[in-house]
Formats: C-alpha cells, sequence, structure tokens
C-alpha cells in the first residue's frame, strides 16, 4: 500500500485536480435511498462543500467523515451544504450513514465520473488489486463497478457560481485536511452572497 501510495505521487496525479479559482463540473447523484441530489440545486441555496472518499471499508474514510459531522453546525451556520461522495453502492453509503451517525448525504458516483471530472479517479496496480483480493477487500463488490479505480481524497468549497474556493487532494490517503481549514473559504463564500 506504501508503493501504491508513493506511485500515486509520485505521478503527479494530485496536481491535474481541480484547484481553488477553476469552475467545479455540475453534477446528479443518487443518495442512499435512490433520491438525485443536483449540485446546481444545492449551489442555488449557499455554497457546496464536497467531500470525496473511498468507502465504508476505508478507516481512514470513516474517522473523516466524522471529522466533518462534528463540523457540520459551523458550515450549516454560513449557509453551506455539505455531501460526500463514494463510488459505493447504495446499500454500503446507508452503513456509512447508519454507522457514522451522518447527518449529511453519501452519494454515490457509480464508475468514479463524478471524480473523474474533478480529476481525481485513479486506477488501482495490479499488484494493489492482488493485495486487496487477499484481504477480501473487493472493490467490485463494494462498488457495483469491475474497474478497480478509486478517488483520491479530495475536498472542495465551491461558490455558489460554481467556482471552487477550496480544493484540498492528497494522493495518500492517511491523510485528511481538518475540516476547520475550510471554514475560511465558506466565510468567503457568505461574504460575497450576502
Amino acid at each position: 500500500m506504501h508503493r501504491a501510495t508513493a506511485e500515486l505521487i509520485a505521478s503527479g496525479a494530485a496536481a491535474r485536480a481541480l484547484k481553488a479559482g477553476d469552475k467545479a463540473p455540475s453534477f446528479t447523484l443518487n443518495d442512499p435511498e435512490g433520491n438525485p441530489v443536483s449540485s446546481e440545486d444545492l449551489l442555488a441555496k449557499g455554497p457546496v462543500v464536497v467531500s470525496f472518499y473511498r468507502g465504508v471499508w476505508c478507516p481512514y474514510c470513516n474517522m473523516e467523515l466524522q471529522a466533518l459531522q462534528a463540523t457540520l453546525p459551523e458550515f450549516e451556520k454560513l449557509g453551506a451544504h455539505l455531501v460526500a461522495i463514494s463510488p459505493q453502492t447504495a446499500v454500503n453509503s446507508r452503513k456509512s450513514v447508519r454507522q457514522n451517525e451522518l447527518g449529511f448525504p453519501i452519494l454515490s458516483d457509480a464508475h468514479n465520473d463524478v471524480a473523474a471530472a474533478f480529476g481525481l479517479r485513479f486506477a488501482l496496480p495490479d499488484y494493489l488489486v492482488d493485495l486487496y483480493k487477499s484481504l477480501k477487500n473487493d472493490l467490485p463488490a463494494f462498488n457495483g463497478d469491475p474497474s478497480w479505480t478509486l478517488p483520491m481524497p479530495g475536498r472542495f468549497v465551491i461558490a455558489q457560481d460554481g467556482t471552487v474556493l477550496y480544493a484540498e487532494v492528497n494522493p495518500d490517503y492517511t491523510r485528511r485536511p481538518e475540516p476547520e481549514d475550510m471554514l475560511p473559504a465558506l466565510r468567503r463564500a457568505a461574504t460575497v452572497s450576502a
């Protein structure tokens, strides 16, 4: 796993992801109950915080979701909506919501298409696929997709006009920023829309 992370870092993939100042792509994804959630509808109400994560099977992702949940009241005070996006199936998203006691939706990004639009999708190298299989971590079953792709963990604050105000992408899945790091960007967004 360390080798794969080092190779992903060396590939420069994170440098190709969306950055502050870029326009975020519009998306519509289903929540765990099958209801469509549109980024345009969310942005009509205020800024949006988007967190891409690997799945319920990833302990680092679960810790991140819990940290985001703890910061959710501060996001809401600033008029922001929070969504998490994962390639996992709706059943696994429901498990993530329940297990982490989340008050925000997890959206299913089949085939990591939205992650790709944000510049986050990558294919696991064969040796890592073999390791995951030996650990009974069957991504095709978790994700309902045979591709063995994942998103690099990424967080974005998107202003109501679709501009990315904050972007944090790290190919090292063990390192995540503090949710509070996004608050200055959300304060700026609140000032602009006021």
